[in-house]
């Protein structure tokens, strides 16, 4: 297992690291814009466990090729990037589902996935972050001890990277479903609040087709 001190270090670095602006960030604040808190926190679970397969995959050797092949770099990146894309052409195309709940009668809130859905859509966004995978490669190695076995100790510290993930975007997933209640006290509201969800996450798909700097 790493050095206490070396363990220290990780958690500072990743702490910081996740605080950083990106793709699983801004889609987590898109998500709890778009669809509610609930669905939300379950696409940040989901997440997490993209990010933990792509722990597995460095530990495997596939952060490496990933690092080193620039076809195999920007495959990931463009599917990660068009699968966000989708997600919020669809929040556009139904931006006024929740308004007509509302004033239909029905719950005040916007119908969401099933739980497995939320999580498969937040797992897909995590395991096709390219910006992460290599950024594990590159990172992780720095924590494991010579003494120890690096696959295990690659997949204990990616687990850790995952649970601060998950602690970190469920507090930002509050802090922007508030934002989206004060919205829904006037029905109309909601319209423009689907629509920015939807151009929020249009925005971000494209951002991480077209940049190669690592952020989460």
């Amino acid at each position: 297992m790493p050095t206490s001190g070396h363990f220290a270090a990780f958690l500072l670095a990743s702490l910081i690291f996740i605080q950083v602006p990106g793709p699983s960030l801004l889609f987590t604040i898109g998500r709890a814009l778009t669809v509610g808190r609930r669905d939300a926190l379950l696409s940040v679970v989901g997440n997490a466990l993209g990010l933990l397969g792509q722990v597995l995959g460095v530990a495997l050797g596939l952060g490496a090729l990933v690092a080193t092949s620039a076809a195999a770099f920007t495959a990931l990146k463009l599917a990660g990037a068009a699968y966000v894309v989708y997600l919020g052409i669809q929040a556009i195309r139904h931006r006024g589902d929740a308004r007509a709940a509302m004033l239909g009668g029905a719950e005040a809130a916007v119908r969401g996935m099933s739980t497995w859905g939320s999580i498969r859509t937040g797992a897909i966004v995590g395991v096709t972050n390219p910006k992460t995978i290599v950024f594990f490669a590159a990172f992780l190695p720095q924590f494991v001890s010579p003494s120890g076995s690096a696959g295990l100790q690659l997949v204990f510290l990616g687990l850790v990277f995952s649970v601060l993930a998950i602690a970190s975007d469920s507090v930002w997933v509050f802090a922007a479903s508030r934002a989206r209640e004060w919205f829904a006290r006037e029905p109309q509201r909601l319209d423009r609040l689907g629509a920015t969800g939807g151009v929020m996450m249009i925005g971000l798909g494209a951002t991480l087709a077209t940049t190669g700097t690592s952020s989460h």
